[in-house]
């Protein structure tokens, strides 16, 4: 594929799907922000606030993602001398969508950072979020606050997501003449594969929240843990799950706009132009 494509496709499929289930994301990120937090954070008001960072954020991101992604492949099977029909097998899906997410964190974190401290209603808007930030002390720390742990949560989320979806796609295409999925296929599959993978990562995503919305100079993982478990209701790690319901509708969603626009583009770019007058 064309790096330019990717690019391209990429960046619609990323802003498409943050910016149409921005309120659903929000509701997650308040159910996840603690004890009581959920109503004091606005409950179901301001459900788009935040959503400056998104627009910022989404199509840099995704792109990196794809990019990354893609490129891996190709030179993975170049390297293992495999001809360009033959499905690569799942482990260099892993490995790529293990690169691309970590690539694309390098634009999501400070995103993220900003977005849910407003989603959070620990500011009014991304722009004061974001200010706050930068006339701080520790910028770039508090930027990039919750690093490690998006990565733990991407990572395995990526690497369950993306061989299922290329699994599917790659079925669905050896059932077909034209040896083409469609975008309306692509979306169903990364719907699938992507509310599963959405379940099970969901106690990571729970810290990636609690951490990136911590005011403290440093936030331990092990301390945090012990420290969920304790809350009132936790029901001995029940509070890993909150936002689970709001997360896999989310990204279910989510990965049926991601995956079928990022297949439209593909399908479009690539089309053959008619010649004939």
């Amino acid at each position: 594929m064309d790096y330019s494509t990717a690019l391209l496709a990429g960046a619609v499929a990323g802003t498409s799907v943050d910016l149409s289930l921005f309120p659903l994301d929000t509701l997650k990120t308040r159910l996840q922000a603690g004890p009581g937090q959920f109503w004091k954070a606005g409950g179901f008001k301001g459900i788009y606030r935040g959503v400056g960072s998104a627009v910022v954020g989404s199509a840099p991101g995704a792109s990196l993602f794809f990019v990354t992604y893609e490129s891996t492949k190709h030179l993975l099977s170049s390297r293992s001398g495999a001809s360009s029909s033959a499905a690569p097998p799942a482990s260099h899906h892993m490995l790529a969508a293990s690169l691309g997410e970590i690539a694309a964190c390098s634009v999501r974190v400070p995103t993220e950072v900003v977005k849910q401290r407003a989603q959070a209603g620990q500011y009014a808007s991304s722009a004061k979020a974001l200010t706050a930030i930068l006339t701080g002390p520790r910028v770039f720390r508090n930027l990039y606050r919750g690093w490690g742990v998006t990565v733990m949560r991407e990572v395995p989320f990526t690497v369950v997501q993306f061989p299922l979806w290329e699994a599917m796609k790659r079925w669905r295409a050896d059932q077909k003449e034209s040896g083409r999925v469609t975008a309306v296929e692509s979306a169903a599959f990364g719907s699938l594969a992507g509310g599963f993978a959405a379940a099970v990562t969901t106690p990571l995503d729970v810290l990636k929240t609690r951490i990136m919305l911590s005011t403290a100079e440093k936030t331990p993982i092990l301390p945090l843990i012990r420290s969920i478990m304790a809350e009132p209701g936790g029901g001995g790690g029940k509070a890993f799950f909150a936002g689970i319901g709001p997360r896999v509708t989310w990204i279910s969603i989510g990965g049926a706009i991601f995956l079928g626009s990022y297949q439209w583009v593909v399908n479009f770019v690539n089309t053959p132009v008619d010649n004939e007058s």
